[in-house]
């Protein structure tokens, strides 16, 4: 069974959080120089929130809102569905799938401890297929 601990561990391990009273704007610009889709709000070292580049389309720019004037907190989905590490890859899928998310904080003894998206996961079973494949090889190789 592949857990969330191990996409983490192969994962550059980096969480890259603002605070609520961030602006939309500076939360943009911080996720586009970190590459990333999503980024996580904290407050005192709590997840109170994820903001995605979805929320972003959805409740920013469809609305008519100005990202310069818009807190974080207003836009944000709060309280986000949390894993933690020893959760199995299937139920990562199960619940991106049946809630319709890219995105699973992972927190462990209410701890952040990281982030995968859906691109974490395909990539990940796609390493698995390929590994299995060449064992097969090798095996009927030899």
């Amino acid at each position: 069974m592949i857990t969330v601990h191990q996409i983490l561990s192969i994962k550059e391990s980096r969480i890259i959080t603002v605070s609520p009273n961030t602006l939309v704007y500076e939360a943009l610009e911080i996720m586009n120089s970190h590459n990333i889709s999503a980024i996580l709000i904290t407050e005192n070292d709590a997840l109170v929130g994820i903001f995605t580049e979805r929320d972003y389309a959805r409740k920013v720019v469809l609305k008519g809102k100005s990202s310069k004037e818009v807190q974080i907190s207003t836009v944000m989905t709060p309280a986000p569905i949390v894993i933690n590490p020893k959760q199995s890859l299937d139920h990562c899928m199960q619940v991106m799938t049946e809630k319709h998310i890219r995105h699973l904080p992972v927190e462990e003894n209410n701890k952040l401890t990281g982030i995968i998206s859906i691109g974490d996961v395909v990539k990940f079973i796609i390493q698995d297929q390929k590994q299995t494949i060449q064992n097969l090889q090798d095996y009927i190789s030899s």
